[in-house]
């Protein structure tokens, strides 16, 4: 984990537990992160992400106001968590990225005036966890952390289909860090890389 500066940190989403698990493993680094305003429907839920300084993202439309928030967020060198899948997969196998993601990164790098790091993390036991409640079993739960990359656009226009090639590498990143089980959508990753640049990270936390 780098110990300084912005940072986006990019997971799958499994079920409630994910966002706990990310804020308490990542402190002391300030940490942010994008979670569907639907959320903060729920009081007590809706405590838990402010004291935690979520971002409120309005689902299936283009969310200027939050993208605004993780900039700034950035901007004071922070981390900002995104689930590319958008949504909670509860069985744990990776869903199709969506390229809200890419938009962050490259207005994030144009902001401060350097590339964002974006940096994978996996993790996965968490879809056994009600059952395991039930049961009275513990739940084992693995987390795995990749080496952080850059988007690279080669100089391309960044049109849908581009942002959409990006995501999908992005989240071959993540399915690199699980048991081939859980690869989901993501399970063929025999496509050679073209718009992730990788950082050799010498400090971590």
């Amino acid at each position: 984990m780098p110990v300084c500066g912005p940072l986006i940190l990019i997971s799958n989403h499994i079920n409630f537990i994910d966002v706990p698990l990310l804020y308490t493993h990542l402190m002391p680094r300030p940490i942010t992160g994008l979670a569907k305003a639907e959320t903060w429907k729920i009081r007590w839920i809706a405590a838990l992400f402010n004291l935690w300084g979520g971002i409120p993202l309005r689902r299936g439309e283009a969310d200027t106001s939050a993208i605004r928030k993780s900039l700034a967020a950035l901007s004071q060198n922070k981390i900002v968590g995104i689930s590319p899948e958008g949504t909670r997969s509860g069985h744990g196998r990776l869903q199709r990225g969506h390229p809200g993601v890419i938009t962050l990164a490259l207005h994030g790098g144009a902001a401060v005036d350097s590339p964002i790091p974006i940096l994978p993390i996996a993790f996965w036991g968490v879809e056994d966890l009600s059952a395991n409640l039930k049961r009275l079993r513990r739940t084992p739960v693995h987390i795995r952390v990749g080496q952080p990359f850059y988007l690279n656009t080669n100089g391309q226009n960044v049109n849908r289909t581009i942002r959409q090639l990006m995501v999908d590498e992005i989240m071959g990143q993540i399915a690199l860090l699980m048991p081939e089980k859980y690869r989901g959508v993501y399970s063929d990753l025999s496509n050679p890389v073209q718009y992730l640049t990788f950082q050799d990270c010498n400090k971590s936390l």
